[in-house]
C-alpha cells in the first residue's frame, strides 16, 4: 500500500492538479458524483467568482489541502473551504478510508474553523444523508446536523438520454445567449436584482465582476442563456436594456457532463416560465454538443421546485453538521 501525505496548495499547478482529479472522479461515479466531490465547473467558480468576486474567502492557496500519494504523486483527496468556516470534502471513491475522512476533518478543524476574538471555534462540515461513513465520523466528534432554513444542498442531476422537450419562451419574450461586452451591465444588474431583491440598489457595485465569470476554463457565451423582455426598459444600470432570467452552464466535455451556476430572474419577472425557458435552452444546447448528464445544486424551496419541474428530479442531500467547542 502506498504511502499518503498532505500538504498544503502550493502553486498553480496544483489547481490544474485539481481539476484533472475532479474530472476523475466524476467520470468513474457519474450518477452519483455529489459523494466524490464537486463537478470541476464548481471548482472553476468558487476561484474565479466565490473568492475573487465575493471574497467570501481567503486565498485560495490558504484553505485548499491535497492528500497524495507520496511515490506517484497521485491526488487522493482534496479539503477545501467554500466560504469562512466551511469544510468540503473532494475524495476519490475508490481511494475512500475512514482513516482518511478522519485526518481531513483533523486538517479542517485546525486550519478551516473559525475563531472568532471572543474566543472559541466552530467548523461546517458536509456530508451527503446517505453517507454513513463520513456521518458517523461527525457524530463521533461531537457534531450535529444543522438545522437552519436553505442550508442543506439538494445536489440536483438530468440524464440527457431522452429528447429534451421544447419550450418555448413566454409571450413577450426572447431567449438566446448572452450579448458581447456592451450587455455585460445588463447581465450583472440582472443578477444583483435576482439575488439581491432586499438590498438598496445604492449598494450595487457594477458590472466588471463579470469579467472574471468569464475568465473562468469552461466559459462559453453560447451556454450563458438570457431571457430578455421584446420591449426591454432600459436604465442607468442596465444600458442596453433589461435581462430578466438567466442560467449559466458550464460543459466540461472530458466527462461530457455540466453544472449549472447560477440560475435566477429579477422579481419583476418572476412567476412567468422565463427560469425554465431559459433552463430548458441550455439542456438542448448540451445535448446536442454531447452532454449525457447535467448537474445543478438547490437550497431554497423555490430553487428546488423550479429545478425539479425542468427534470432535475434525482438528488443527493448534502447537510450541514455543526461542531462549536
Amino acid at each position: 500500500m502506498q504511502t499518503i501525505i498532505m500538504r498544503p496548495y502550493q502553486t498553480e499547478d496544483d489547481y490544474w492538479r485539481i481539476r484533472d482529479f475532479l474530472r476523475q472522479v466524476t467520470r468513474p461515479n457519474r450518477r452519483r458524483a455529489a459523494r466524490g466531490g464537486w463537478h470541476v465547473a464548481r471548482l472553476d467558480y468558487w476561484r474565479w467568482h466565490v473568492v475573487e468576486n465575493c471574497q467570501a474567502c481567503d486565498a485560495f492557496d490558504s484553505v485548499t489541502f491535497i492528500w497524495e500519494t507520496r511515490m506517484l504523486g497521485r491526488i487522493v483527496a482534496v479539503l477545501n473551504a467554500e466560504g469562512r468556516g466551511e469544510a468540503h470534502f473532494q475524495v476519490h471513491p475508490a481511494l475512500r478510508t475512514p482513516e482518511l475522512e478522519e485526518a481531513m476533518l483533523d486538517v479542517a478543524e485546525q486550519r478551516l474553523a473559525i475563531r472568532p476574538p471572543d474566543g472559541g471555534s466552530r467548523l461546517i462540515v458536509f456530508a451527503d444523508r446517505g453517507d454513513a461513513m463520513r456521518r458517523s465520523l461527525l457524530a463521533r466528534r461531537g457534531y450535529t446536523v444543522g438545522g437552519w432554513p436553505d442550508a442543506a444542498e439538494y445536489r440536483r442531476r438530468q440524464a440527457l438520454s431522452a429528447p429534451i422537450p421544447p419550450l418555448p419562451a413566454p409571450a413577450g419574450y426572447m431567449v438566446r445567449s448572452l450579448g458581447d461586452v456592451a450587455e455585460l451591465p445588463a447581465r450583472s444588474w440582472a443578477s444583483w436584482r435576482a439575488f439581491h431583491p432586499a438590498e438598496p440598489d445604492e449598494k450595487y457595485e457594477g458590472w466588471t465582476w463579470y469579467h472574471n465569470i468569464q475568465r473562468q476554463p469552461l466559459y462559453r457565451r453560447d451556454l450563458d442563456i438570457v431571457a430578455v423582455p421584446d420591449q426591454p426598459a432600459v436604465t442607468a444600470a442596465a444600458p442596453t436594456g433589461e435581462i430578466a432570467a438567466f442560467c449559466t452552464a458550464w460543459y466540461d466535455d472530458v466527462t461530457r457532463t455540466a453544472y449549472f451556476e447560477p440560475v435566477g430572474t429579477a422579481p419583476e419577472h418572476q412567476r412567468r416560465g422565463l427560469g425554465r425557458a431559459v433552463l430548458a435552452e441550455a439542456l438542448r444546447r448540451l445535448q446536442r454538443m454531447g452532454c449525457v448528464l447535467a448537474f445543478v445544486g438547490g437550497y431554497s424551496q423555490a430553487a428546488n421546485a423550479l429545478y425539479a419541474s425542468a427534470g432535475f428530479t434525482e438528488y443527493d442531500l448534502s447537510e450541514p453538521w455543526v461542531r462549536e467547542w
